[in-house]
């Protein structure tokens, strides 16, 4: 029978949604598909995931006007990504899409529009009735990057894993997975021509269970890597999704685990770098890249791989390279007459420079291959190269300076937008770190700052949840974590704002019951809106909580 709610619970709320004449249309075992040129991965994704859900087969149709059939095509007079789904009874859905990315948008609304059903990954209701009311609903994204941030090297996530997620994005609008593949707890990726890497760097013997302080031990060895196999198809799987991987290989601090595979990267004049083994804890390692030629040269060999591996036009924003550079101590170098010597050639200030230097080679680097650099707002100190972009994470301060200068900005500050932070005040909130963000603060996240003028405020490419999983042991944890805030999220990054600039938090509550529901068809541990369930507590395991209002963004 026909839902007449279904079409008032979008998530993310789309921009105009218009109810016509009165009826439906069936969708049953006769309903074809018909798929203009450069609609297929449309086509095989509805065919593939709500063909498997609601047991139909969506055969081609013989003619583009066939009565009740589902047709795609691109209309270029829309923009990227927008799309209008129309649904008249008699004539079937159609949904036009801007480009090949809208088709897929619009495909992702109406399996909204088709119930909680339509996310599940076989029938549970063999030979009931499905349709959906007469409407065209019309819609565009607010920003273009629309991303989530997944670290697999604190906790490493399998590579099935990766794909869920990549799904789970889809399902929400968003397009760009920042798979942050190294840092000092683990490095994920095979790189071929440096094996030691994987063997040595892609596991730790423990894991401190909680936060820093916690005196907790998960005393079993951790790890995993992805193969060049595993990355291909997580990024042919993406894009079948229009979604870019940008993959992050962090220079030169977050580098332990790398150290630990290959001493040599190390400044072995001040440490004995051979005896450094992947770390076992979480926080920031003194252990950085000596600033040497030989450094230089291994990490061009890992990038060269990389984007070998992460081609340029897989999507939009495939052509960027995340270098990181955040939080680099700095008392190795001071300490290593090397790294002294290396700043006197060049003439640098101090170590700050040294490390603005290093970022910039590999700027130049990526350059002259025609891909684009982007690194935590950290890169901003010492100069950016030209097409270099920025992740602000500190706040809004490091985006608001990179659009000032003409670079552009993705905005991802730990005050909003981080996941890992915890979501509510009380006892039961599993190893709670930081402030409280709750889903109506996540909600209320605006990504352009009212500091930058108009033509600033174009640098903002858009904005990024990051989900750091230093205390997300496993794929529950990351769930309750990142869902229902996700949700809340991706209507940020993808519906318009207000023209009165404040977002109905309560209508959103609204929806989300009915989104509530296809969470559950698709599996998510969510954390409910009354509190964790008991298996999602962590009891006497401590955390890192911080008191009052987050500092100012």
């Amino acid at each position: 029978m026909p839902r007449d709610d279904l079409a008032h619970d979008l998530i993310p709320a789309p921009r105009a949604v218009e109810h016509g004449e009165r009826g439906a249309v069936v969708l049953d075992a006769d309903t074809a598909l018909w798929a203009a040129p450069g609609t297929g991965t449309s086509a095989r994704w509805i065919r593939a995931t709500l063909g498997a859900a609601l047991g139909l087969h969506f055969p081609p149709a013989a003619a583009r006007d066939a009565p009740d059939s589902v047709r795609l095509l691109v209309d270029d007079s829309l923009g990227s990504e927008a799309y209008r789904l129309t649904v008249a009874a008699g004539r079937g859905i159609e949904i036009r899409g801007g480009d090949a990315a809208g088709v897929f948008r619009g495909a992702q609304t109406l399996r909204q529009l088709l119930g909680p059903d339509a996310f599940r990954r076989a029938p549970v209701r063999p030979g009931a009735t499905l349709s959906v009311p007469a409407q065209c609903v019309e819609d565009a994204p607010r920003f273009r990057w629309r991303g989530l941030l997944l670290d697999v090297a604190r906790h490493f996530t399998p590579k099935d894993g990766v794909l869920r997620h990549l799904d789970l994005m889809a399902a929400h609008k968003l397009n760009v997975l920042h798979l942050h593949l190294t840092d000092d707890q683990g490095w994920r990726l095979e790189i071929k021509r440096y094996p030691r890497l994987t063997e040595v760097g892609s596991w730790r013997a423990r894991s401190r269970f909680g936060h820093r302080a916690s005196p907790l031990w998960e005393e079993k060895p951790h790890g995993g890597y992805y193969t060049q196999d595993d990355i291909r198809e997580i990024v042919a799987y993406a894009a079948e999704r229009h979604i870019a991987v940008v993959p992050e290989i962090d220079v030169p601090g977050h580098s332990q685990a790398a150290i630990a595979a290959y001493p040599e990267l190390g400044n072995t004049d001040v440490v004995d770098t051979g005896a450094l083994t992947v770390w076992d804890d979480w926080g920031i390692s003194p252990h950085v890249l000596a600033p040497t030629d030989r450094t230089l040269r291994f990490y061009e060999g890992v990038f060269e791989e990389v984007l070998g591996l992460f081609p340029a036009d897989a999507a939009e924003f495939s052509e960027f390279v995340h270098v990181g550079g955040d939080e680099c101590p700095k008392e190795q170098w001071r300490r290593s007459p090397t790294a002294q010597a290396r700043r006197a050639e060049l003439g640098l200030a101090d170590e700050d420079a040294l490390q603005a230097w290093f970022i910039g080679h590999f700027g130049r680097w990526l350059a002259a291959r025609g891909r684009r650099l982007i690194g935590w707002d950290e890169i901003l100190e010492g100069g950016l190269a030209d097409g270099a972009a920025v992740s602000s994470w500190r706040g809004y301060a490091g985006g608001i300076a990179a659009a000032r200068a003409g670079h552009d900005v993705v905005m991802c500050p730990h005050q909003h937008v981080y996941l890992d932070h915890r979501q509510a005040p009380g006892p039961d909130e599993p190893v709670p770190i930081s402030r409280v963000r709750t889903l109506e603060d996540v909600y209320r996240f605006e990504p352009v700052p009212p500091e930058l003028d108009r033509e600033q405020a174009r640098r903002v490419l858009g904005t990024q949840a990051n989900v750091w999983t230093e205390v997300m042991e496993d794929a529950g944890r990351v769930d309750y974590q990142v869902f229902p805030r996700l949700a809340a999220f991706a209507e940020v990054a993808w519906s318009a704002l207000p023209a009165s600039g404040e977002r109905d938090f309560a209508g959103f509550e609204r929806r989300m019951a009915a989104h509530y529901r296809r969470l559950d068809a698709l599996g998510v541990a969510y954390r409910p809106p009354d509190g964790p369930r008991p298996w999602q507590r962590r009891p006497g395991v401590p955390g890192r909580p911080a008191e009052g209002p987050p500092p100012p963004g």
